[in-house]
């Protein structure tokens, strides 16, 4: 258990450290932390510099001259009436010490006056401050000392009190800086939502400062940006569609040609373009997410084993289907979309050696997770990021030779993202394996 718990605790406060390093709120209470001890040590220096040299230049003669006038009305031998009119009349304590008297002032108090003899030199002058002593010419030691110094809870009073105000004063100034930088979060959140495409809910700026114009400049961008993108893909519709009916005239127009190769090239170069527009289309409706599903309780497996039966029941596809699997809301149609394009791609670029792809399903208890393997060649690692990108083929495996534009992968993310999951491709070393995850939502038909 123990072992356990302290990796969790190592990994969370690294987890802590990376935060407060990359917070510029924290990184700026903490320049005024230091500044403030900074500013309070120069301070502090300076002062005991200017004191020093005041008290050695102009106070320190006083106050010995004051203490000889006050050991001489105290007497030789020492006096203690007199020593008590002055500890009375004056806020000082007085202690006697000697052959023949031995009185204090404050006997209650044990601890005033304790003196160390290690300051005193040679003409029997102390070298504290503000505690000197005077030796009698009969042997008597007489102590002076200030009566409100005698107290030692106070310097540490007045340090716990200083503590506490500078942190008070760091937590004003965090709080005042959080709330200064509250925008930036705002505005990091509208970053991600733009990014994600998601457009509808737009920066709300907090203040008229360069923070609020900094997010209305951003609102107006993604403006900009969203109404960009719905024009391309409105122009990318219209093309789709008004090339559909050519295409079907040329394609007639094909079968009344003569059989041979060139009526071949030609039926299987218009069944490319057709496939393309369709792929285009899908993928301009995909682009509107979980919106564009027409979703119904189904189960993988059922799915899988449709597409296979209709398209890939000669091809040898090697089945590991999970049992039970749970059934939940899928768009039938999309999904079987995803499982023969996966297939296609993995049948594509499986390699000479004809290996069969592999299919597999499993269940973790939250989501459902399809993979698609094949043993071909694989792809760079540094390619795995962009296989699912529009027309994206890696020169190595995937021409136009080969087959395919580059929108099957893309389809098929477009798919998982739209049912709320992911698409992850990966080298198994031999092959790419292609693993879809599905998460189980409930079910929502659309109208």
């Amino acid at each position: 258990m123990k072992s356990a718990a302290g990796p969790d605790w190592r990994g969370r406060w690294r987890h802590v450290h990376h935060r407060v390093r990359r917070s510029l709120k924290w990184r700026l209470v903490g320049l005024f932390v230091v500044l403030a001890l900074a500013t309070t040590l120069v301070f502090l220096l300076g002062m005991q510099r200017l004191l020093r040299g005041g008290w050695q230049d102009y106070a320190r003669p006083l106050v010995a001259d004051y203490v000889d006038r006050l050991a001489a009305e105290i007497g030789t031998p020492p006096d203690v009436a007199r020593a008590a009119a002055l500890a009375e009349r004056l806020p000082l304590r007085i202690r006697i010490e000697g052959p023949q008297v031995n009185w204090s002032s404050h006997p209650q108090d044990e601890r005033e006056l304790r003196f160390d003899d290690r300051h005193a030199d040679e003409a029997g002058r102390d070298n504290s401050a503000w505690r000197p002593q005077r030796r009698l010419a009969d042997g008597h030691r007489i102590r002076f000392g200030l009566a409100d110094l005698s107290s030692e809870s106070r310097p540490r009073l007045i340090g716990w009190t200083t503590l506490a105000l500078l942190l008070l004063l760091t937590a004003l100034a965090y709080a005042w800086v959080r709330r200064m930088l509250r925008p930036l979060d705002d505005i990091h959140a509208g970053a991600v939502r733009f990014g994600g495409g998601n457009f509808t809910q737009p920066i709300q700026p907090r203040r008229p400062d360069e923070l609020g114009e900094l997010a209305t400049q951003i609102n107006t961008m993604a403006s900009e940006l969203q109404r960009r993108l719905e024009a391309k893909r409105a122009l990318l519709l219209a093309i789709s569609h008004e090339l559909r009916s050519p295409l079907t005239r040329a394609r007639l127009n094909a079968e009344l040609v003569a059989e041979g190769d060139a009526r071949s090239a030609l039926l299987h170069d218009l069944a490319e373009m057709r496939d393309l527009i369709t792929d285009l289309l899908e993928s301009e409706r995909l682009a509107s997410g979980h919106a564009a599903l027409h979703t119904e309780t189904s189960d993988v497996n059922a799915l899988v084993a449709e597409v296979i039966e209709a398209h890939f029941a000669e091809r040898g596809v090697v089945l590991a289907l999970a049992p039970n699997l749970p059934s939940f809301a899928l768009d039938r149609v999309r999904i079987r979309l995803l499982v023969r394009n996966l297939l296609e791609n993995a049948l594509r670029h499986g390699g000479a050696g004809a290996v069969s792809p592999e299919v597999a399903t499993s269940f973790d208890g939250q989501v459902v997770r399809l993979s698609v393997r094949d043993h071909g060649p694989g792809v760079a690692d540094e390619q795995l990021a962009h296989l699912a990108e529009a027309f994206y083929r890696p020169d190595s495996a995937r021409t136009r030779v080969a087959g395919g534009v580059g929108l099957g992968l893309h389809l098929c993310s477009l798919v998982a993202q739209a049912h709320r999951g992911r698409l992850e491709i990966r080298n198994a070393r031999p092959g790419l394996e292609v693993e879809v995850t599905l998460p189980l939502i409930r079910h929502n038909p659309v109208p």
